[in-house]
C-alpha cells in the first residue's frame, strides 16, 4: 500500500530530515520525492510505500502532524487510493 505525503510551509533547515526520520522510524520507504522552494515557501510531495510499516496508519499520521507542528510545517498523509479518487472526478 502506498501513500502521498505533502509538506508545505516556510523554508527552514532540516525539513526533509525530520519528515524522513519519522518515515524511517515507522519502516516506511520513500519511492519518489519532489520538492521546491518558491520564494521562502517550501513544498514537498513524497510517494511512500507502507507495505512494511511497523505501526498503524493513524500512528504514522499523528507522528507526522506532531513533527509538522514542531517545525512549523503543514504535513498531510493520504492513502494513494484516496488521493487518486479525489483527483479523478
Amino acid at each position: 500500500m502506498r501513500a502521498v505525503v505533502t509538506v508545505i510551509g516556510k523554508d527552514r533547515t532540516g525539513i526533509i530530515y525530520n519528515v524522513s526520520k519519522i518515515l524511517a522510524e515507522n519502516n516506511v520507504n520513500i519511492e519518489d520525492i519532489s520538492q521546491t522552494v518558491m520564494h521562502d515557501f517550501f513544498t514537498m510531495i513524497m510517494l511512500v510505500d507502507m507495505s512494511k510499516m511497523s505501526n498503524d496508519f493513524i500512528v504514522l499520521k499523528t507522528a507526522l502532524e506532531e513533527i509538522g507542528e514542531t517545525i512549523g510545517m503543514s504535513i498531510r498523509i493520504q492513502h494513494e487510493d484516496l488521493f487518486n479518487a479525489m483527483h479523478t472526478i
